[in-house]
């Protein structure tokens, strides 16, 4: 498995929302309503920053209000990286617009890595 996606498939991360022009919960709200966000992963070398289709369903925006800009938004997409899809999901709350975060892979093994397993 690639060694980056495997890194932040282990335990949670610090994240960040990255938005432009404007950074702000109003902002983000809007980005939620087009169905996709970029989340960055600020632990990496350089940040690591991924574009995320939202999945509404598993996504929980119930405690956040974002015209007050306080409360937490649970933002839950899938996206390939380097190959590998994967789930991310981040809770963010809107007062920093920062949180914490983590893959999950959706993809079972290579199928090399599944014939040495078996052999």
């Amino acid at each position: 498995m690639d060694e980056l996606v495997e890194r932040l498939s282990r335990g949670t991360h610090p994240v960040e929302v990255s938005l432009r022009p404007e950074r702000t919960p109003q902002a983000l709200q809007q980005q939620l309503g087009y169905g996709y966000v970029h989340i960055k992963f600020t632990g990496t070398k350089g940040g690591t920053e991924l574009g995320v289709t939202l999945d509404r369903q598993a996504s929980d925006l119930a405690a956040a209000d974002f015209a007050q800009g306080t409360g937490r938004a649970t933002i839950v997409g899938s996206l390939v990286l380097n190959y590998v899809k994967v789930r991310c999901v981040a809770e963010i709350d809107l007062a920093t617009l920062a949180g914490t975060g983590h893959l999950d892979v959706l993809t079972d093994a290579a199928p090399q890595e599944t014939a040495a397993a078996h052999a």
